[in-house]
């Protein structure tokens, strides 16, 4: 039950997009009992993002996830979800926030987990 979520700064083509699809899909993996089967993804591209006062290539990213979260998975997420928006997009891992968000509660199909 994770959902990703990114602001990138940078245009993202069809192809970039899947590429991020399956890495996050990769990365999400960082979290034990997760994985890509009940990942869903949003990305918004183009954004207008200022980091330190300053126009650039940056990205915020958001990562939601049912249960409670353990620092050690949140630093290993960090460091793999930096590389892919690095990596495939040209965006230096300085200009990268990533924010965390646990929750008790989600639905799905008409009921809750």
């Amino acid at each position: 039950m994770p959902f990703i979520s990114s602001k990138v700064s940078v245009p993202l083509t069809n192809e970039k997009e899947q590429v991020l699809k399956a890495r996050l899909g990769q990365a999400i993996t960082c979290f034990p009992g997760k994985s890509e089967s009940f990942l869903m993804l949003d990305f918004e591209d183009n954004c207008r993002l200022y980091f330190r006062g300053e126009p650039g290539p940056a990205a915020f990213i958001e990562v939601k996830v049912l249960g409670s979260l353990e620092r050690a998975h949140c630093e290993k997420m960090t460091a793999a979800v930096t590389a892919v928006f690095a990596e495939e997009l040209g965006i230096d891992p300085g200009r990268i926030y990533v924010r965390y968000e646990e929750t008790e509660h989600w639905g799905w199909n008409g009921g809750n987990f």
